[in-house]
């Protein structure tokens, strides 16, 4: 192999890394905004449980996480706006990225 070979695959192991741990950040931040929902409606036991699990069903509807969104805020009705719980996402995400980092 060359050295173009070697940077070439250095790169997309790279990529792929990166977008692994994009999807474990995606996915650890829905589990937490469905945690903090769970919390806000009033869910305990093994009813967080399957509420967890029916996000992150969600986040596979559509590309992007809006599809979360709709679901927990059509969930929450009027305890908390679109806005908010998009805030709480961002908020959750940055804490996921950090979770993971230290983790490895």
């Amino acid at each position: 192999m060359t050295t173009f070979d070697d940077r070439e695959n250095a790169f997309e192991n790279k990529y792929a890394h990166d977008q692994e741990m994009q999807f474990k950040a995606d996915s650890r931040a829905n589990k937490l905004l469905a945690i903090w929902a769970a919390g806000l409606l009033g869910k305990a036991g093994d009813d967080v449980s399957t509420y967890i699990a029916e996000v992150i069903k969600a986040d596979f509807e559509e590309a992007g996480h809006e599809d979360v969104v709709r679901k927990v805020a059509g969930d929450l009705g009027d305890k908390s706006s679109a806005d908010e719980v998009r805030a709480q996402r961002a908020a959750f995400l940055a804490e996921a990225k950090v979770q993971l980092m230290s983790e490895l």
